[in-house]
């Protein structure tokens, strides 16, 4: 085939994904006839799950497996549970832990799967299939926010006391590492614990990401399992000032020398978060997680399967929203045609789709070289940063489709936009993976010295 006639095909207006390797040479006579003639472009497939090369047919079964279990106990509720402001998390939690996931890449000795990360990416992406961002973000807190570091750094007590339980279910994790007044800076938390007598006793006002709570009859305040990162004081000397001063612990569960404080968010609305204020709340030194002193360097290390499997469990979610704004407007008529024959708005959805595969990718490039010993803290932190600006892009745009549709609190995209804010917030703000990613770059200045 001619130089002209390849122009020919490369330039009409709709051209399909073809596959050009038989235009170079004929097909051999031996060969029998095909349905396509020779010298003529066959089409490709469409890609699957299992073409992508962090996923194996292991992976798709994993995920066919949990939607299954996610479209029997969960999303018949959501609404419900959105509207209550929680959900039954210790039932949820059993009925998950007893099926395996929550502890997918958890050491089976402990109840874990003993499975790559990537599975747990994988387990994320179905849970981006959720009508809600806040039982997955509390799900994904249980199994790769508040145990990480109890399965890498944990003693035999800690494992068997906190591990164990959390992977089964039996506890529901919770973990406080923000304050009001320090947010993203772990290094600095003023909460404090004092050494004394064989138990650390800790001081201090700390925020309470999801499952911050759970209510009895009588209206006290039970937690489950809480993790929280302290500064030393009396083992150590002062409150923390440097990375090396932070540990992280585990309560016990808490009574009536804690208090808590439901916050009313803009959304996650089945998933509390509380203010809790510790007022010299004893725990056992064998409750430590690691050494004295380290906590900062595991919550660091932790964070980047934090991110990438807040990245895994919104682009489902992304995706959804570009898909269900596209049928809404090819269904809602406006001057006499439906809004998606416009070509603003069926260009946008385009352009929208194009920014959420490449962001996939970006994923799953992150999590291959994570399994394969590479740091990606750099990548990681890029991966976070574009996710939680697509994530409010993609949310605003589609919203503003909708129209007055999409201002109202029953429609999904509605609670998108909400529930999606948050990815710019939690695990690292966006300007702190900018920081991060400048320091890897070379360009961050060096801190000021006080004269």
């Amino acid at each position: 085939m001619s130089v002209k006639s390849l122009r020919s095909i490369a330039t009409r207006d709709v051209l399909p994904c073809f596959f050009f390797r038989s235009l170079t040479s004929s097909s051999p006579s031996s060969e029998k006839p095909s349905a396509t003639p020779p010298n003529r472009p066959r089409a490709l497939p469409q890609p699957t799950l299992l073409a992508e090369h962090v996923y194996t047919q292991d992976h798709i079964e994993l995920r066919e497996t949990y939607q299954k279990l996610i479209q029997k106990e969960i999303e018949p509720y959501v609404d419900e549970w959105e509207a209550k402001g929680i959900f039954p998390a210790h039932e949820l939690f059993k009925k998950l832990g007893s099926a395996g996931f929550l502890g997918i890449s958890k050491p089976s000795q402990y109840g874990g799967l003993g499975l790559s990360y990537s599975f747990e990416i994988a387990a994320a992406e179905e849970l981006g299939k959720c009508s809600c961002g806040a039982i997955p973000m509390a799900i994904g807190v249980q199994s790769d926010m508040a145990t990480p570091a109890l399965a890498s750094f944990g003693s035999d007590y800690v494992k068997d006391n906190f591990l164990a339980p959390s992977i089964s279910g039996d506890l529901v994790a919770c973990i406080g590492i923000s304050e009001q007044d320090g947010g993203s800076d772990v290094a600095n938390i003023t909460s404090y614990a004092k050494k004394k007598d064989g138990h650390y006793y800790i001081t201090g006002l700390i925020v309470v990401h999801t499952c911050s709570s759970e209510q009895d009859v009588d209206n006290e305040w039970h937690p489950g399992r809480l993790d929280v990162y302290v500064s030393e004081h009396g083992w150590g000397g002062g409150h923390a000032s440097a990375p090396e001063q932070v540990s992280h612990l585990c309560p016990p569960q808490l009574g009536r020398d804690s208090q808590g404080q439901e916050i009313d968010k803009l959304g996650m609305d089945s998933s509390d978060t509380a203010q809790i204020y510790f007022d010299n709340v004893k725990v056992p030194q064998e409750n430590l997680i690691g050494e004295e002193g380290l906590g900062f360097v595991y919550q660091m290390l932790q964070f980047q399967e934090e991110r990438m499997w807040g990245v895994a469990s919104m682009v489902e979610v992304l995706s959804r929203l570009v898909r269900d704004t596209a049928e809404y407007t090819r269904e809602r008529k406006a001057f006499g045609r439906a809004l998606l024959h416009n070509q603003y708005i069926h260009f946008r959805l385009a352009e929208l789709e194009t920014e959420v595969e490449m962001l996939r990718s970006a994923l799953y490039r992150c999590v291959g070289l994570y399994e394969q010993g590479y740091d990606v803290t750099k990548l990681a932190s890029m991966v976070k940063l574009k996710a939680g600006r697509l994530a409010r892009e993609v949310a605003d745009s589609c919203l503003q489709f909708w129209g007055g549709m999409g201002y109202s609190r029953e429609t999904h995209v509605n609670r998108a936009f909400r529930d999606l804010r948050l990815l710019s917030i939690g695990a690292g703000a966006d300007e702190v993976m900018l920081q991060i990613i400048c320091k890897y770059m070379g360009t961050l200045p060096a801190p000021q010295k006080n004269k």
